[in-house]
């Protein structure tokens, strides 16, 4: 009988290799690692309301209008930067726990097992003081990564006694610090700095995260998923500012193979980052999550997941037409802005966020490549 359960989740887990993403077998035993809680940290990847709670210019960003969330539950606009769902809540949903709450939702009643997601949207990795010493200036938020920080000391110090309470508490916790850095990129970048000039503020951008997974750590935690960013050489709104002239500046993908290369030195420093954690912190399990491979997985088999390749670079909800579908003056939200016939066959929302679809197919990829080393009981055949 034993063996041939073995025979049974061995011959589960080959089906799931096969399928993956289509068959989103490991998201599912995502719940046997037995999460009560996930804590988020990061930028508009992952917040669920807190920067149109956050005062008068949160207030009015698109985010919280339609068409934003018209594929959400109840077609609710609530601050999600997408059509629908974002990769928390997908998260959420494999390791079967509620949705965390956002810390700014005033009518929330955070409860032990509920999580809660400090992410802003528009968030940089570095505060705004220090970017400011650069040129460089976030018109977004100032709720960068250090003050999500303090906000989750405040939050932990209102619900545990005292530091061995809280590790208590947050034993079966699990911790997303990020995405976060690709917005100090992006004003950079639109705000005149090149590339070269982005580069050398990567370092500095690595080291934030690098310092505020060690205080999450002191905090309690003691699983942690620190992920990458994204290939943003794919993405519209850059595709539409950088275009260059001659071929050899993109990629097979038709991707901007400097900003790709941008991206990929973050998360080849943010990975060795990790790595130095983990020797540090032999008692924690500190991942990094792949959110660029998971992209790239996505965009290749683009068809198979039922995306509509000719939009791969277009932006569903956008203005101008042509290659990108993008209008810097024109975004997802102004007047007369339509929306894509059909969100779920394309990859883009609004040039910059990805579709509800999109972070779901994503977050399969991610689950299945994290699940292994989370070191959880990843039987799905019960004993």
């Amino acid at each position: 009988m034993a063996s041939t359960r073995a025979f049974l989740s061995a011959l589960l887990s080959v089906i799931c290799s096969v399928f993956i993403l289509r068959h989103p077998c490991e998201a599912q035993s995502l719940a046997s690692c037995k999460f009560d809680a996930i804590y988020q940290l990061g930028d508009s990847i992952s917040d669920t309301g807190n920067l149109i709670h956050e005062g008068p210019i949160g207030a009015a960003s698109p985010c919280g209008r339609p068409p934003y969330g018209q594929d959400f539950p109840g077609a609710q606009s609530t601050g999600r930067c997408s059509d629908g769902l974002l990769m928390i809540d997908y998260l959420s949903q494999a390791a079967r726990v509620p949705f965390p709450d956002f810390y700014l939702n005033w009518s929330a009643v955070f409860t032990r097992g509920h999580g809660v997601n400090f992410a802003v949207a528009g968030a940089t990795a570095l505060p705004s003081y220090v970017l400011a010493e650069m040129n460089i200036s976030n018109p977004a938020t100032n709720s960068s990564l250090d003050t999500q920080l303090d906000w989750m000391f405040s939050y932990f110090n209102g619900i545990c006694w005292d530091k061995a309470d809280c590790v208590s508490k947050l034993k079966h916790a699990l911790f997303m610090v990020g995405e976060i850095g690709g917005n100090d990129y992006y004003y950079a970048l639109f705000q005149g700095k090149s590339i070269e000039e982005v580069k050398s503020l990567v370092p500095q951008v690595v080291k934030a995260i690098k310092d505020a997974v060690q205080r999450v750590i002191g905090y309690g935690a003691s699983q942690v998923v620190v992920p990458g960013n994204f290939p943003i050489g794919c993405f519209p709104i850059y595709l539409d500012r950088f275009k260059a002239d001659g071929p050899s500046a993109y990629d097979e993908s038709r991707c901007l193979k400097d900003l790709n290369g941008l991206t990929a030195y973050h998360n080849e420093l943010l990975h060795k980052a990790i790595g130095e954690l983990g020797k540090e912190n032999r008692h924690v399990v500190i991942l990094y999550g792949d959110y660029y491979n998971a992209f790239a997985s996505m965009y290749r088999g683009g068809p198979s997941f039922g995306f509509d390749m000719s939009w791969a670079q277009k932006a569903c909800c956008g203005s101008g037409g042509g290659d990108h579908n993008f209008d810097q003056n024109r975004r997802c939200g102004a007047p007369g802005v339509a929306v894509c016939p059909d969100p779920a066959k394309a990859i883009s929302w609004d040039g910059i966020h990805m579709t509800q679809r999109a972070y779901s197919v994503m977050t399969d990829w991610l689950v299945h490549d994290l699940l292994p080393k989370l070191k959880c009981n990843a039987s799905l055949i019960g004993n």
